[in-house]
């Protein structure tokens, strides 16, 4: 049996995310008098959806909740050594290690966003330091999603879940008695 998880908005937020982030770190790496309007288009749609889905988690249901799955620090260490151990509980929504990625995602697309806004305006425009902190925002948004990449990959083969289909299709497997719904 399989239930819903991720509602249409969380999906259609999560890929708007993933396409303006990758839109904006493809032009924003090719000759910029070329590419300025798709990258700065890019960033504001990022933001746009890190704060839509911010004000989701706060008033959406179910799994769409941040309460729902935004763990203590205890939960996540010992979530973290369980699964070094080979021994995680799956979860139906985010597990705590997810839960916590999502926020240093967010966080880290919404410092771009406004990072780079700041760098348009005539109050800041062409210092050398908000360059070079935009630059190191955008390269730690690609090791995030590289490390996020990688939990979902890990994630799926070892709780025989594809993860990917299920932020598509929005369903996942139903909780069975180990699992935490």
């Amino acid at each position: 049996m399989r239930v819903r998880v991720w509602d249409g908005l969380v999906r259609l937020l999560h890929w708007t995310l993933a396409a303006a982030v990758a839109t904006a770190w493809i032009s924003g790496h090719w000759p910029p008098s070329h590419f300025d309007a798709w990258h700065h288009t890019a960033g504001y749609v990022a933001g746009a959806a890190v704060m839509l889905r911010l004000a989701w988690g706060f008033v959406g249901h179910g799994y769409a909740r941040l309460a729902q799955f935004v763990r203590r620090p205890r939960t996540v260490l010992a979530y973290a050594r369980a699964m070094r151990a080979g021994r995680e509980r799956r979860y139906v929504g985010h597990n705590p290690l997810g839960g916590w990625m999502v926020l240093a995602l967010w966080s880290t697309a919404a410092l771009l966003t406004l990072s780079g806004w700041l760098y348009t305006t005539d109050w800041l425009w062409g210092y050398e330091w908000l360059s070079d902190l935009h630059a190191m925002l955008a390269w730690l948004v690609a090791t995030l999603v590289v490390g996020h990449l990688g939990g979902v990959l890990l994630t799926s083969w070892r709780h025989r879940e594809n993860l990917v289909s299920a932020m598509f299709s929005g369903m996942k497997r139903a909780p069975g008695s180990d699992d935490i719904a």
